[in-house]
């Protein structure tokens, strides 16, 4: 796999000079296109063999671009704000928006490979981290960014010789750390490591480019051309508009049963009643949160329901119980300018809570595959796709020991009628009803086709869906705190 990058490849210092200069006019005007179209963000990756000129590179490619459109993020040893939330926000939080270049000298690849080589992790855990970013870097593509993946190389010989080289110039002696010549000592473990890596995770939509990284002009000229070339490439395709694959159709309701027709609605509980088991569990919540434990988790509730059918009460329930230093509600609307600019999920990763905290989502990521699906906002193949994106996301937090509670707060056609009028007829209560509101209504059967889907693609063991059978509010209230007091308390009991 690394066999033509240890041909000894070198480029004249003539030749690059009368080619660097053309080469760099293009990169800028390339550059300066993309960021006036602002139709797809460019990430560039950087990794390789220590002493190959991956900082150089990097250094080079700021001197080259406009540093207005351009951000370079060295993504070395998780800080502890980073060690509390799962591995990829880190990266989330950086990436590029369209029209902008991101450059990561370290990234998602990078840790598994040390840690891997290090003997930290096994090859199974680091085949299941390559597996999680092939699956990233796939939905970044499809969201409709330009990745590309640079592995600089070098032989064994050669890279103690470039160690040297650098450490005997001193303009250049600072370059090399003791942990350069420790990583050269296991440079056979790094190659087996590193050619696994780009095994697994070099795809059609997001390869890696191998450059020998020794002679610095044949290194810098060639990943200076390649993205010129891919720039274009895409600058060129964004006109044409992406053939979109439809999907097979949904499982019909031949019986006219699902699952949200199942539910037994008339459930209640009296006032007395309410009033004794909200005390109960809004009291077990607050001694949960205040355990010793709590500081080793995360709790992530996440609302979804009916319009109406009293998520906002529901909430207020629950904070009711909390330390206000300690907790955020996050309400969800349509996105803003900024987070159109970004992949789908970049609105929700950046909300993701320290370690110790509560976060509370008032709707969600399942936006894509309800609102966004019923009202056509994006195409078929986009909300297809979102399920898998969705469970994904959703497995990342859990087994980073976060509590992720979901649920789907339901009521009949009638109740909501009635709660609508209500809101219509109390001053206090307007704000509460809008013509979006009725809209949504005339589509009962579109929105509850679309929540059964979800139902059957999201609900998973690791990150089910709680159903709350909302036509009494009380009944809401009590099932909502219960389940959210065991949830807790399950992961509770694991970190003791």
């Amino acid at each position: 796999m690394f066999e033509s990058a240890e041909l000894g490849h070198k480029i004249d210092k003539d030749i690059y000079d009368k080619e660097v200069t053309a080469l760099r006019a293009a990169l800028l005007d390339a550059q300066l296109d993309m960021a006036n179209l602002a139709q797809f963000p460019l990430i560039i990756l950087i990794g390789g063999v220590d002493g190959a000129g991956r900082g150089e590179t990097v250094n080079l490619l700021n001197e080259w671009m406009d540093p207005r459109y351009l951000q370079t993020h060295g993504m070395g040893k998780p800080s502890d704000e980073e060690l509390d939330r799962p591995m990829m926000w880190r990266f989330w939080r950086e990436l590029p928006p369209k029209g902008r270049t991101g450059i990561f000298l370290g990234s998602w690849y990078t840790w598994p490979i040390i840690k891997r080589v290090q003997g930290e992790i096994k090859t199974a855990e680091l085949d299941q981290g390559l597996e999680r970013a092939r699956r990233m870097e796939t939905m970044l593509v499809d969201e409709g960014a330009l990745i590309l993946k640079f592995w600089m190389h070098l032989s064994r010989d050669k890279q103690r010789k470039r160690l040297k080289l650098l450490e005997n110039d001193p303009k250049t002696r600072w370059r090399v750390t003791k942990r350069d010549w420790q990583h050269y000592k296991k440079y056979d473990k790094f190659h087996v490591v590193g050619e696994s890596v780009i095994r697994h995770t070099s795809t059609a939509e997001a390869p890696w480019t191998i450059v020998e990284g020794f002679d610095s002009y044949y290194r810098s000229l060639t990943v200076g051309k390649v993205m010129l070339e891919a720039i274009r490439k895409r600058l060129d395709e964004a006109a044409t508009r992406r053939e979109e694959i439809s999907a097979p159709p949904p499982l019909p309701s031949i019986d006219k049963l699902n699952i949200l027709k199942s539910l037994d609605l008339d459930q209640k509980i009296s006032k007395k009643a309410y009033q004794d088991e909200l005390e109960k569990y809004q009291g077990t919540l607050a001694l949960l949160t205040r355990s010793p434990s709590f500081k080793k988790i995360t709790v992530i509730a996440m609302f979804e329901g009916n319009d109406a059918a009293g998520k906002g009460g529901a909430i207020r329930r629950i904070t009711g119980a909390l330390d206000a230093r300690y907790y955020n509600v996050i309400p969800i609307a349509a996105p803003t300018e900024e987070e159109r600019a970004q992949p789908y999920l970049w609105r929700f990763w950046r909300h993701i809570p320290r370690r110790g905290r509560f976060t509370i989502f008032d709707r969600s990521w399942y936006g894509r595959v309800l609102v966004e699906r019923v009202e056509k906002l994006c195409s078929e193949a986009n909300w297809m796709r979102a399920y898998g994106e969705i469970n994904d996301f959703e497995s990342q937090l859990v087994r980073h020991s976060i509590v992720l509670v979901k649920f789907w707060l339901t009521i009949s056609r009638e109740e909501q009628l009635k709660r609508f009028k209500e809101r219509e007829a109390v001053a206090f209560k307007h704000f509460k009803i809008t013509a979006e509101d009725w809209r949504n209504r005339e589509k009962w059967d579109e929105y509850e086709a679309a929540v059964c889907d979800m139902m059957d693609r999201t609900s998973t063991a690791i990150a089910p869906w709680t159903l709350v059978e909302a036509n009494d509010k009380y009944f809401a209230s009590i099932k909502i705190l219960k389940t959210l007091c065991e949830q807790i308390e399950n992961m509770l009991h694991k970190k003791v």
